[in-house]
């Protein structure tokens, strides 16, 4: 998964430089937020701003309000923001949240459990070894096309990376990719590129990733398939820039190695293609097996997309009668049933199964906290009736920008707030409640605000030293890490330009 997706790892120090610092991990981040959130709101004058029949603020009519907190009711807030940011209410009447109050979900209850299904689906899938075997094949069968074979991993870890966020799974893939690489004739920073960059810029572009695009499109309060046409056209344009970018950089160092970044080990040039060990070929199992994996993540598209919308362009446009329109509660009952009939299919018998299933869940209970911890400090925000205050700051910040202009200034804008938190999940439930109301002032799809959002966190997470994805890669694949950043550095100018282009493409065109 994207950062924070999946069980997070912390770089090893040992394995990049020597260094003793470790960057706090995204939970540590979000308590000492939670913390700074609070005592601000002592400061931060309450206020709101009137709404329509939506829900949603509208603009001008901002003004200041009593919170009607003591002391007391605030130091609630804090001791209970875990538990209100899980499954907190808000009461229809007074707006505030609590877990005892009547009236609407406001906590993450559903992400939450969504989270912990999909991670017990991916953990089943990955215990029956199919998918790893399948990308080995791959590899394996394009080891004497050296171009075909680096297109052919990057594309499948990009596809992978935009549909279920895989990253930090790519970690067990260097010991395959980094000697073929080597045995044709390339440097190990290929094989680094062609992994870190293949998956990350699938992650970039998520169409409907659940822990980028479908944490924020709910924080946002719009469907996961909103905006899909817009980040299907950005996958494959970047994807293909991406591709291209690594490609040139392989073969310039095989036509002159001593243009290599990373330079060679010992015995690094003496490997031969025909060396390199042949995967086991995959059983009638394992194709049944991946057509499954296949097929549910499939389903998942069709299931969320508004196809009315998409197809005609209109976002009124009455839906057709085959659009199921699900959301979180049917897609965390999807994957629990598909990480089942994976698992029996597989014949793992109950014992394995229901201990794999569990083990998945667990292991994602990380990236969960997080989405919990980050849905506690908007209940702070909301209690103490100071969100429409910082709505309102940055609102008179933006106004009378144009629409293009103002979506690329939310790109930019997270870009910071994504190398303070890395975790896809805490980073988009926490700024959500701030972008998308801001957008309605600007005239902007909520969409596009998670376009760009999730650009933001994905272009990132290429190269911030926060991610286990770049630093155990580059451990593993024993290149370096500022060696890596000179490779990175001018491709991230591209994708920066090229995300700016699209998201206010998107601007102006919806």
């Amino acid at each position: 998964m994207s950062t924070a997706a999946s069980p997070e790892r912390e770089p090893d120090p040992e394995q990049d430089g020597g260094r003793t610092f470790r960057f706090p991990s995204a939970l540590t981040v979000l308590v000492l937020v939670t913390l700074g959130v609070w005592l601000l709101a002592f400061l931060v004058p309450s206020g709101a701003y009137d709404r329509d029949e939506n829900g949603a603020p509208v603009q001008g009519t901002y003004h200041r309000v009593d919170s009607g907190q003591s002391f007391a009711d605030r130091l609630g807030d804090l001791f209970l923001s875990p538990v209100n940011g899980l499954y907190g209410v808000q009461d229809e009447r007074t707006g505030r949240v609590g877990p005892d109050l009547a009236g609407s979900l406001y906590g993450s209850a559903g992400v939450f459990l969504f989270v912990l299904a999909i991670g017990a689906f991916i953990t089943v899938v990955f215990a029956t070894g199919a998918l790893d075997r399948g990308i080995g094949r791959l590899a394996h069968r394009l080891r004497e096309r050296g171009a075909l074979l680096i297109a052919g991993v990057m594309l499948v870890f990009a596809l992978l990376g935009t549909v279920e966020g895989f990253a930090e799974e790519t970690l067990g893939f260097y010991g395959l990719i980094v000697p073929l690489m080597l045995a044709l004739g390339y440097d190990r920073m290929v094989a680094t590129g062609t992994i870190i960059l293949g998956a990350g810029v699938g992650v970039l572009c998520s169409t409907v990733n659940p822990f980028a695009t479908g944490v924020a499109s709910s924080a946002a309060g719009i469907s996961l398939g909103d905006g899909i046409v817009l980040r299907a056209l950005m996958w494959v344009v970047l994807t293909g820039a991406t591709i291209a970018y690594v490609i040139r950089y392989a073969r310039r160092v095989r036509r002159d190695p001593a243009r290599s970044l990373s330079g060679f080990r010992p015995g690094d040039r003496e490997r031969s293609a025909a060396e390199t060990e042949e995967p086991p070929p995959l059983t009638r199992l394992h194709q049944v097996l991946l057509v499954l994996v296949a097929v549910t993540f499939a389903f998942m598209i069709f299931s969320v997309v508004p196809w009315s919308s998409a197809l005609t362009g209109d976002a009124d446009a009455t839906p057709y009668g085959f659009e199921l329109g699900w959301s979180f509660p049917q897609l965390a009952a999807l994957f629990l049933v598909a990480a089942v009939v994976v698992g029996l299919v597989a014949r793992f018998g109950e014992q394995r199964l229901s201990s794999t299933v569990a083990q998945g869940a667990a292991d994602f209970i990380a990236p969960a906290l997080v989405i919990v911890l980050a849905r506690g400090v908007t209940v702070i925000m909301n209690n103490a009736r100071i969100t429409d205050t910082v709505l309102n700051a940055v609102e008179d910040v933006v106004t009378g920008t144009s629409s293009a202009f103002f979506a690329v200034i939310v790109f930019v804008v997270n870009l910071p707030l994504a190398f303070l938190i890395p975790s896809t999940s805490g980073h988009a439930t926490l700024a959500m409640p701030i972008l998308a109301p801001l957008a309605d002032f600007a005239g902007v799809p909520r969409a596009v605000v998670v376009t760009a959002w999730q650009s933001a966190s994905g272009l990132m997470n290429l190269w911030v030293p926060t991610t286990a994805v770049t630093i155990g890669g580059v451990a593993l694949a024993e290149v370096g890490y500022h060696p890596y950043l000179r490779f990175v550095w001018p491709l991230l100018a591209i994708l920066f330009v090229l995300i700016c282009g699209f998201v206010a493409l998107g601007a102006v065109m919806t």
